[in-house]
């Protein structure tokens, strides 16, 4: 196979196709079936239709923080988000984050956020980038980031007074339940309690995942080659129940379908060689691009992604890199609604 090229995977996206709200209810949002015999146009509520009985659909139940912040250092205003916690001791714990404006500031330095909420640099990392210590157990700091911080919400999805009310429930799953990401796992944004319950009527089983989604799914890919693109790490944990769930289905032959990106890169890193799915609680930072071998997932449903991403070269790799590039070029046409707040794909694995 020629070596892939990040510029293989670029295609003309207008900006308007990217969504800057969700549609509501929810499960409203359109649904493109990507099949080996063609485009099918539907809804997210049609999805009990085209799921088969017995198929078990794999959620991710991460939670989104509201990991972004502002604050001030000295006179110089400060905005920080929170992506990675870094190491926890008696004295707190240390997070990795991105502040802006990077260069105006060094170690040492206390940013203030509240009156009773503050941090201290520890060290400057490269892009931006800093190891920020804050005096607070878990429980004292998710109470400090309800009270002062807000969904850190993807870059191409434009507020000019940050992110609104109506954003701290929207970029939220309805069955998320382990905090600690700083993106929604966007496929889930579409269900409803009332459509998880039509699944469950309609036969079709729901595990229940967590892929902790970092800041690094929304960096670009910078390298030339795929073969040199370094993938961010993030914490997932597959349960024993959740292994011998998949296990058992797959056995009897029914499909797994993993709702998102980050299911399916969690189930394939918790996938043992003889293709059985194994207890898994680790980081992963599994890079998926054409000629990957998929062990575990059969379809997945997911947004529609960036020109030039990484998880454009993953549905790419699911589904087949020409019947992508058909699947985007009639959602462009047809005027589908992209990224995070976008509208959804379901697709059959090539």
């Amino acid at each position: 196979m020629t070596e892939l090229l990040t510029a293989d995977f670029d295609f003309d996206l207008p900006p308007e196709r990217i969504a800057q709200a969700a549609v509501e209810p929810r499960d409203h949002a359109r649904l493109l079936h990507v099949r080996a015999d063609g485009l099918y146009d539907h809804h997210v509520y049609d999805l009990p239709d085209l799921l088969q009985a017995g198929d078990v659909l794999v959620v991710n139940d991460t939670k989104v923080i509201p990991a972004r912040i502002y604050g001030r250092r000295g006179d110089v205003a400060v905005e920080v988000l929170l992506h990675k916690k870094h190491v926890a001791n008696a004295d707190g714990q240390i997070w990795r984050a991105f502040a802006r404006p990077g260069k105006r500031l060094k170690a040492g330095d206390t940013i203030c956020f509240a009156d009773d909420f503050t941090a201290t640099i520890v060290e400057k990392l490269e892009g931006g980038e800093i190891l920020l210590h804050l005096a607070y157990d878990d429980v004292a700091l998710m109470q400090a980031l309800e009270k002062y911080g807000e969904p850190p919400l993807p870059p191409y999805i434009h507020r000019e007074q940050g992110a609104a009310l109506a954003d701290r429930d929207r970029y939220q799953t309805v069955y998320a339940r382990h905090e600690g990401s700083v993106a929604a796992p966007t496929a889930g944004l579409h269900f409803t309690p009332e459509l998880l319950e039509r699944l469950r009527g309609k036969g079709i089983e729901i595990a229940r995942v967590t892929l902790h989604v970092g800041a690094g799914t929304f960096l670009p890919v910078k390298a030339e080659r795929l073969s040199e693109h370094k993938m961010h790490a993030e914490y997932g944990v597959v349960t024993p129940d959740v292994a011998d769930q998949v296990n058992a289905a797959r056995k009897a032959g029914r499909r797994i379908v993993a709702v998102g990106t980050t299911a399916l890169r969690l189930l394939e890193s918790a996938a043992g060689d003889n293709g059985d799915l194994r207890p898994f609680a680790a980081e992963t930072s599994i890079f998926i691009y054409p000629g990957y071998r998929f062990k575990i997932v059969d379809a997945l449903m997911t947004n529609f992604h960036l020109p030039q991403s990484t998880l454009f070269m993953l549905v790419s790799a699911f589904a087949g890199m020409d019947r992508m590039r058909q699947a985007y070029a009639h959602a462009i046409s047809s005027e589908y609604r992209f990224y995070s707040y976008g509208d959804a794909s379901l697709l059959e694995k090539a």
